[in-house]
């Protein structure tokens, strides 16, 4: 358990930022999943946007340091071949 004042704010602040980095990995996780949904059900034009929506939140998650930059250029890069091989 902390003991010193500095430990027990960062435990609370530690606290804070999981509930935040999770959330953040939660909407992202969403954002991915409609574009999987999207290839899925075969609507290129439903995946296209779908990508289009799903990228830039992958790319906040990168910045927010949620995800690993190499982790969301791979997803990114594989899901956009998937939506390109449905036409």
């Amino acid at each position: 358990m902390a003991n010193t004042p500095q430990s027990k704010k960062r435990a609370r602040q530690a606290v804070r930022r999981t509930d935040i980095n999770k959330a953040r990995r939660s909407r992202i996780r969403t954002y991915l999943r409609k574009v999987e949904e999207a290839i899925a059900s075969g609507d290129q034009s439903a995946a296209k946007a779908a990508l289009q929506a799903a990228q830039p939140e992958l790319m906040r998650g990168v910045t927010k340091g949620v995800v690993h930059k190499n982790t969301a250029s791979r997803k990114v890069s594989r899901l956009a071949a998937r939506v390109k091989a449905l036409g």
